[in-house]
């Protein structure tokens, strides 16, 4: 059985994405609410994006900041690239795995709780 298993890996790492990204797992905060501030950044310069991020009032927006300076620090010490000319080109997070808790109702009866997970990911790229 051929399965070329060394030449589909070596396609594959040379097709990889060269782009500074950078991504965060298991967040604690569901993705509806994180999608909301994702949106506002998209397509902006990233000191744009990092002052809308600074002044939104949302639970996930300090978690956003943090996960953009470090896409930004991977573009500048990894990838050597200037920073004045990084924007977001990508943003967008995921459903990650959901934590079920039981919550005690009266006659002996249990309600779900579901605590949502997200997993946001940041793609920068060049002017």
């Amino acid at each position: 059985m051929a399965t070329r298993v060394k030449e589909k890996a070596a396609a594959r790492k040379a097709n990889a994405d060269k782009r500074p990204h950078a991504t965060v797992k298991y967040v604690r905060v569901a993705p509806r609410k994180v999608k909301i501030v994702v949106d506002l950044i998209r397509g902006k310069q990233v000191d744009q994006a990092l002052a809308i991020l600074k002044f939104t009032p949302k639970a996930a927006a300090p978690v956003v900041e943090k996960l953009l300076n470090s896409a930004i620090a991977n573009a500048e010490n990894n990838l050597e690239m200037d920073r004045s000319t990084l924007y977001v080109a990508e943003a967008y997070a995921n459903q990650g795995p959901t934590l079920k808790r039981y919550w005690a109702r009266s006659h002996g009866r249990a309600d779900m709780i579901k605590k949502h997970t997200s997993h946001i990911t940041i793609v920068l790229d060049q002017k």
